[in-house]
């Protein structure tokens, strides 16, 4: 069986299915306090399936040069890093050549953004069709799909400055 690797494969963005971003903000290891946190994954749904959608994540990364299960970017040492973070109207706008995506952010998590001046930013290469959009989702489910070693291992990982249109 040969497998094609994603580096090489085009990037199609509908192969992704439905992309979701979820904010919340919570104690981090370093004890300097609440971490924003932002995390972006996929349900898994587009026309191929979860395999596809898993391929599709894969190749949208290392388009961009993001790697996956690696140490954490730290994107203010990096300026030309491509993924970006505005943080405005209460929401998290993150850009990815070529998608945009964008999350309403609850208050705490603005309050710990400008507190470090950065988020920590997860996508997930694992497809979580739990996670629809609009369906409530509980601390627990999160904190179980989040903290699952699988998901961490298969996720890129980066600290994304946050950037406002304010002057």
């Amino acid at each position: 069986m040969t497998s094609i690797s994603s580096e090489t494969r085009p990037f199609r963005p509908a192969d992704l299915g439905t992309l979701a971003v979820v904010a919340w903000s919570g104690e981090h290891h370093d004890g300097k306090g609440d971490m924003a946190f932002l995390l972006a994954y996929t349900l898994g749904d587009g026309p191929g399936g979860p395999e596809a959608s898993v391929e599709a994540a894969h190749a949208l990364l290392a388009r961009n040069g993001v790697p996956v299960g690696g140490p954490v970017v730290d994107a203010a040492q990096q300026p030309s890093f491509p993924v970006t973070l505005l943080v405005e109207a209460g929401q998290a706008i993150l850009n990815m050549p070529p998608l945009n995506a964008q999350c309403v952010v609850p208050p705490e998590w603005l309050t710990a953004v400008k507190k470090r001046g950065h988020a920590c930013f997860l996508f997930s290469t694992v497809p979580w069709p739990e996670g629809r959009p609009g369906v409530e989702m509980t601390e627990e489910t999160l904190a179980a799909y989040a903290g699952d070693e699988d998901m961490l291992a298969a996720a890129a990982h980066c600290l994304l400055p946050a950037r406002s249109l304010r002057f």
